[in-house]
């Protein structure tokens, strides 16, 4: 197996605030790491123009995967820009093709945001795309025969587009690695007076720890905690293919042991 995650997300930042404590600890389980924006994130200011703005939020996520010690990898979209469509699912097929994952990290299939919804179904027909010898990637890439285990993140707040709480069925303690993710995150410098206008946070800093802090209540078990939900595996994986298993077991906990404790979703919402 190729001990290789790569993650997608939408936006610069979307992988900080959603996905990077899990990549921390592939990395240490000995995973090579890979880091996608699909969007330039030209929209995300209200100083500068799009080029400027493209310009500054590259150099911000360049600097995040490096400080998160993976390989970051171009935008080739933009903001409001990211449909289900056959150009974009043949250049993403191209790089799964590329880097051949074992492990695709995206968004939920549930979102407030279609920009987030979009990526998360491109990433699922890429990767299912993968080892089609009849489907043409942008560039070409030869085929990726290897199995490949697909898991979205939370949804943005924890929630789907009409409100509700979305409970995972996995759980990964993040609260040893709080500090890096919050480092790799203060790195998106410019998002904190938009994400201030556009979305109402006060700081993103603390809206990361907030929406952390309410996973690990979900668990039941850890402070700070990431959760995820796993595709289907046909088309992708034997039923048996887990990457997750690479982790040391104190920092996971799977659906089935957290709800044998207490139900919070109740006090949550």
């Amino acid at each position: 197996m190729n001990r290789s995650l790569l993650a997608i997300a939408a936006h610069p930042d979307d992988i900080e605030f959603l996905m990077s404590g899990t990549m921390l600890h592939f990395r240490e389980a000995g995973y090579e790491l890979h880091y996608l924006n699909l969007s330039s994130g030209n929209l995300g200011s209200q100083d500068h123009d799009e080029d400027e703005t493209a310009q500054m939020r590259a150099d911000e996520a360049r600097a995040a995967a490096l400080l998160l010690g993976a390989t970051w990898h171009p935008p080739f979209l933009h903001d409001l820009e990211i449909f289900y469509d056959i150009h974009a699912i043949r250049h993403l097929s191209g790089l799964i093709r590329e880097i051949q994952p074992s492990l695709i990290l995206t968004h939920s299939l549930e979102d407030y945001m279609e920009d987030h919804t979009c990526t998360a179904r491109l990433a699922v027909t890429a990767a299912f795309s993968r080892g089609m010898k009849n489907f043409r990637t942008h560039p070409e890439r030869p085929i990726h025969e290897g199995e490949v285990a697909v898991y979205h993140a939370q949804p943005h707040m924890n929630r789907d587009a009409m409100g509700k709480i979305i409970r995972p069925a996995l759980f990964v303690d993040v609260g040893t690695v709080m500090d890096t993710r919050e480092k790799a995150l203060a790195v998106h410098r410019s998002q904190q007076s938009w994400l201030d206008a556009s979305q109402g946070m006060d700081s993103y800093l603390s809206t990361m720890r907030d929406n952390a802090r309410e996973v690990g209540q979900l668990s039941g078990r850890f402070e700070y905690a990431e959760g995820w939900r796993p595709h289907s595996r046909v088309g992708f994986c034997s039923a048996d293919f887990d990457p997750f298993r690479d982790l040391p077991a104190p920092i996971l906990l799977r659906q089935a042991e957290a709800l044998q404790g207490t139900d919070l979703t109740q006090t949550l919402d």
